[in-house]
């Protein structure tokens, strides 16, 4: 289910084939309730077209570009040629996550009793889509269902079916930090160094391994590169930060990303 009734011009939607006439081909949209659109045989492909099924058949599911949208008169044209392989690669995996999540607002309402078509809206109004939302409360550790304007059992158990259900992907970064110091204590101020690369970021793993003096490994895993970047400089920084101010010298290696 989709919070509009009717797509808007240039969105992409996810269709099922169900009818291919020699000039045209009949699709149902799947995201809004099966209302029918039509592909004109100029929208099928890019050139010249002898035989629309060797495009398109009856029963396929494909993305296509809305190009016009008359409510009036029922009215649906779209495009198929102005879809590339990755928008349809894309359409597809969100048009999945989506059917996902859906099943798991199902689940939320008869745990908890409330309407369905609530908790649909108030996800709706905070992210747009249904899936995100399920994603962002896993990542913010159930932070995110705060913002949702629902009761505190439906937010607690969209919470639970969330960390159930969404599996959150991450990503790792490495990199060296050269430290250096020449004082009789130096191990000491290395260890406070190294105690220091690892602050406590939310989400987020720092792992230090021993190379070989002087350089030690420092690894970051975390939901995104956004966030690992920031946390692997913070750490680098407050390492090196400690052996300077202890008169030493540190250095910091950023390695190529990685997983």
């Amino acid at each position: 289910m989709h919070e509009r009734e009717w797509p808007e011009e240039g969105e992409l939607v996810v269709c099922t084939v169900a009818d291919v006439k020699d000039f045209a081909a009949f699709v149902t949209l799947d995201e809004y309730d099966g209302r029918r659109g039509l592909i004109p045989i100029s929208e099928i492909a890019r050139g010249w077209i002898k035989h629309i099924r060797d495009y398109v058949r009856e029963g396929q599911k494909v993305v296509c570009k809305v190009l016009n949208v008359d409510p009036d008169r029922g009215h649906i044209d779209l495009s198929l040629k102005d879809v590339n392989e990755h928008q349809r690669r894309e359409k597809i995996h969100e048009w999945k996550s989506e059917q996902k999540a859906a099943k798991w607002v199902g689940f939320v309402s008869e745990a908890t009793g409330a309407d369905r078509a609530i908790i649909e809206e108030a996800i709706y109004r905070e992210y747009g889509l249904l899936y995100p939302a399920f994603e962002d409360i896993v990542i913010t550790n159930g932070e995110a269902a705060e913002r949702l304007k629902l009761d505190e059992p439906v937010k607690k158990s969209l919470i639970s079916t969330a960390h159930e259900n969404v599996k959150v992907s991450r990503v790792t970064i490495t990199g060296h930090l050269i430290l250096t110091s020449a004082r009789p204590d130096g191990v000491n101020v290395i260890r406070r160094a190294l105690r220091s690369a690892q602050p406590k970021v939310d989400d987020v793993e720092i792992d230090l391994i021993y190379v070989g003096a002087p350089k030690y490994r420092i690894k970051v895993t975390a939901p995104d590169y956004k966030e690992a970047e920031k946390a692997i400089e913070k750490a680098a920084s407050a390492a090196v930060g400690v052996v300077e101010r202890a008169g030493g010298s540190g250095k910091f290696i950023r390695k190529q990303k990685a997983g």
